[in-house]
């Protein structure tokens, strides 16, 4: 084998044509083209006629499922990865999706409204759905279907039993879903700007960066529970103290 024939085969060792890297990422040659196109992947690596694909490839194609799985948009997910350098390793893309997979909430199960019923065990009118999409626990899938938390179901359930307002779901659902945001944020600035770096000079893997977060999540919660059951302890004494500073005033 001559030197040069040596050199080309020791280059594309590693390498994957468009049909192993479709096979390794389980999307179709259309899909990967389409997302290259988008300037989500960068373009094959050009060997003569032939186009490669790398390590890097494949871990931001894998990114991308992840984030639609999250329910990411086409252009949100075009903004996520316009962030990320392009002269990111396959090591650090496999950080960010670290960062996204352990928090995930439940999966949800998709149900027919003949199945959500059949689980409820009892018929549920529009506004009974109304409550429930406010609390979080069903989203409409369309046709008919439903995504449902199933371990959830129950405490909605409950709640509709008790007549809870429809009103009251939606507002408690904004106040969530700002204080969560704001939560979300100044967590994700803690992580990027002190754990992630640190690891990172360690030499920390990805596999290892997950556990973390994995151990994180639950940690995480329960000090969310904590932080809200003082919160309303000490929102119900102030209550108090001030109803009876109103009484006792001439």
């Amino acid at each position: 084998m001559s030197d040069s024939v040596a050199d080309l085969v020791g280059e594309l060792r590693g390498l994957l044509t468009l049909d192993q890297l479709t096979n390794r990422v389980g999307l179709s040659v259309r899909n990967v083209r389409f997302y290259t196109a988008r300037g989500l992947v960068p373009p094959p690596l050009r060997r003569g006629r032939s186009g490669y694909y790398t390590a890097e490839h494949v871990a931001r194609l894998e990114l991308v499922q992840e984030l639609q799985g999250h329910g990411f948009t086409l252009a949100a997910i075009e903004r996520y990865v316009a962030g990320i350098p392009d002269s990111a390793t396959a090591e650090d893309i496999a950080l960010h999706r670290s960062m996204l997979a352990p928090w995930q909430s439940e999966a949800a199960t998709t149900l027919t409204s003949g199945e959500l019923e059949d689980r409820a065990g009892r018929p549920l009118t529009r506004d009974d759905l109304a409550v429930l999409e406010a609390l979080g626990i069903v989203r409409p899938a369309g046709r008919g279907r439903h995504h449902v938390t199933v371990s959830q179901l129950s405490v909605g359930l409950g709640l509709l039993e008790l007549r809870f307002p429809l009103e009251a779901a939606q507002a408690a659902a904004e106040i969530y879903a700002a204080h969560g945001r704001a939560i979300a944020e100044e967590l994700d600035a803690l992580f990027r700007s002190r754990i992630w770096p640190a690891l990172l000079e360690s030499g920390a893997s990805a596999a290892h960066l997950q556990e973390i977060i994995e151990r994180l999540k639950p940690l995480s919660v329960s000090s969310l529970v904590t932080a809200y059951e003082a919160a309303m302890d000490a929102a119900k004494r102030e209550g108090i103290a001030r109803r009876a500073e109103g009484r006792q005033r001439p």
